[in-house]
Order: C-alpha cells, then structure tokens, then sequence
C-alpha cells in the first residue's frame, strides 16, 4: 500500500526535477528540435504520393505533328523535360536508371490514328522506383490520350464520347497536396516516438546514474516517481509538438487545419499519457540504456507502420488491424486525422479519447509492476 499513496506535490517537485535534467542534456533538446522543424519538413517530401521531376525518354519513330504534340505534353513540374533519344539509347538509360519512364511512339502512328486504326505505343517504366512507377504509367497513359483526342477534335474526326461522366470531388484536401497529409501524420509519429524515448530514458538514466537509489530514500512512491517523469516529459512532447503545429505546419507550409487545435491538444495529452506509461515499462524491462534503444527500435517502427499514419489500416490484414487495436497511436492517428483533416468533434470520437485512456492506464499498471520489482532487486 505505501507504494500506492499519492501525494501530488511530490508528483510536482519531481517532476520539476526531471525538466531541469532534460535541460542539461544537450543531444536530447537537439533531438526534440530536430524531430519537430527539420524532420517534419523533410518528411512532407520523402515519400511523394504525386509525380515531381520525373526523367522520361522518349523514341519518336514516326516524326510527325501529333506524335511532336504528345512529346511536348509533358511538362513540368510533373516530368523534367522529355529527352528524345535512340531505342537502343532509351534501353541503356532505363538500364542506367537514368529515367522512370521510356515511350516509343511507333511509325505511322498519326497515320493509323488518322485511319481509325488502333497502334500500339509502348511504355517502358523502370519498376524500381515504386512510387513513380505506380502513379506514372496512369499519368503517361492519360497523357498520351488527351492528346489524341484533341488532335483528332482539331482534325473533325469523330470522338466517341464516353458513356459515363464522373465528376470528383476531393473532400478534406482539394488540392490533393501530398504536403497536406505528410507534414501533420510527420508531427504525430513524432510525438509517438519522442514520448517513448524521453519518458524511457529518464527512468534508464537514473538506474545508469545511481539516483534512484537516492531517489528510494526520499519519502516518494513508486507511482510518484512515475507519473513525474510522465507529466514532465509529456509536458515537452506536448509543448513542441503545439509549436511544431503553429509554426512549422501552418506557418511555414501553409497546411490549414480544420478542427479544433485544443481539442487536438487534448487528444495529444491522453496520447502521451498512453506512450509515456509505454515508454517506462520498455524501460523497466531493460538493464541499460543500449538495451532499452533495442527494445525501442522494435517497438517502434511497428507502431509507426502499422497504425495507419503511413498506410490506410483498411489495406492490412484483419488479424493485424484487431492487434494494433491495442496500440494507442492507431486511436491518436484515428482522432488525429478526424479533428485536423475533417473537422470532427468530440461527440464522434470520445471512444477514441476513452481507448486511449484505458490503454494508458493499463501501460501505467504494468509499467508500476515492472518498476516496483526491479526496485526490490536492488533493495
């Protein structure tokens, strides 16, 4: 039981305690800074959803107007400038991986298009480059088409129309800006992945120091010294990732946001409750700080992977959406996404705030156990 008595003041003065380390430790500030500017710009770019600068080559055997008026179709800032060349030539730079895409417009082909016949035009894509590869073909494809149709419209030949207009409407992103989506999803894996990192390392770095046993001969808990390095180190995440939001998402890349910014907040601080209670049982389960950024390192990037931030949930197997169900960044990415992106409120995702805080306080009790027993082996 007396490892269960809370007393708030000394949750408060310990966790004062653990702010006035993190100040001292230069590489962990640089870290947060790092995470929350340069990491979420870089991010918002690494892994494009759109084409950008994409290198295509281009086998013109035919030399004629409409097969110049495809060549010259693609532009910027899509393709780089289409670079006319050889097939042997088209080959060897595709080999070379000097371009995504190779297309050869065959001879006669203004003629047979002219004619009613249907000629064949060949797309080489080097496949390697995935993220291209995926998206460019259907560009390249819808490209070369337009083209088609609209020389043939400026030549009178009959277009059939097509049988179905579809007309799309892109709801919560009307740009459909990769930036968007990107530079919000970079600031929650950040808080995910710092809160693991500072709440564990402040409990490793006392056991590495030789403070905890000072700490045991103070007149605190368990549970106290728990849930300071949990406020304190939350407190950080928290305050980072709001400056983070401010400046970097909305003010430096323009991404508005729909929703409610304290009630993100809100959502962020039940979040880091959960991950903070997560850090500190890795750290209960680990004898050193090399150990504890192994166990992390596996923890991690699951986390990161599978919660739906990188990949729609809907696109994994059952068995793994149902498991990651006890993750707590898959509820943070759920009303994360919900409140930033559509505008949700808090009558639709209460279950998410409620998940979270069940799933911290069961993170908490184990993390509470898992201390408590490594406090007896060194007693």
């Amino acid at each position: 039981m007396n490892g269960l008595r809370l007393r708030w003041n000394h949750v408060r003065d310990l966790g004062i305690k653990e702010l006035r380390s993190l100040l001292q430790e230069r590489f962990l500030l640089v870290l947060i800074l790092f995470a929350f500017t340069v990491s979420v710009l870089a991010g918002t770019r690494a892994s494009p959803e759109t084409l950008r600068n994409t290198p295509i080559a281009i086998v013109d055997e035919d030399r004629s107007p409409l097969s110049q008026r495809i060549s010259e179709a693609f532009l910027p800032p899509y393709f780089q400038a289409p670079r006319l060349v050889e097939r042997a030539d088209m080959e060897r730079r595709l080999e070379l991986g000097q371009d995504t895409f190779g297309l050869d417009l065959p001879p006669h082909f203004e003629r047979d298009v002219l004619a009613g016949r249907r000629p064949a035009v060949q797309l080489n894509v080097d496949a390697t480059r995935i993220g291209q590869a995926y998206s460019g073909a259907a560009y390249v494809q819808a490209i070369v088409q337009r083209q088609v149709q609209a020389f043939l419209s400026r030549d009178r030949q009959p277009v059939a129309p097509a049988p179905v207009e579809l007309i799309a409407r892109a709801r919560f992103n009307p740009e459909l800006s990769k930036v968007w989506f990107g530079s919000i999803m970079q600031v929650i894996n950040q808080v995910t992945m710092l809160s693991l990192i500072l709440s564990g390392a402040a409990l490793v770095r006392e056991r590495d120091r030789g403070t905890l046993e000072h700490l045991l001969a103070m007149p605190v808990t368990p549970l106290e010294i728990m849930l300071a390095k949990a406020w304190s180190m939350g407190l950080v995440v928290l305050v980072a990732a709001a400056g983070s939001l401010v400046v970097i998402v909305q003010g430096v890349l323009q991404v508005p946001v729909a929703g409610s910014l304290p009630l993100f907040l809100v959502g962020t601080a039940v979040h880091l409750f959960a991950t903070t209670s997560m850090g500190m049982l890795i750290a209960t389960l680990s004898r050193s700080m090399p150990q504890f950024g192994l166990l992390l390192l596996m923890v991690l990037l699951p986390l990161q992977m599978l919660s739906g931030s990188i990949t729609p949930r809907e696109s994994m197997p059952t068995w793994v959406q149902l498991m990651m169900l006890l993750a707590p960044n898959t509820h943070y990415v759920i009303l994360s996404q919900g409140i930033l992106y559509r505008g949700t409120g808090l009558a639709i995702l209460w279950p998410e705030f409620m998940i979270l805080l069940v799933i911290g306080a069961l993170f908490l009790a184990l993390a509470l156990l898992g201390f408590r027993r490594s406090i007896s082996a060194i007693r």
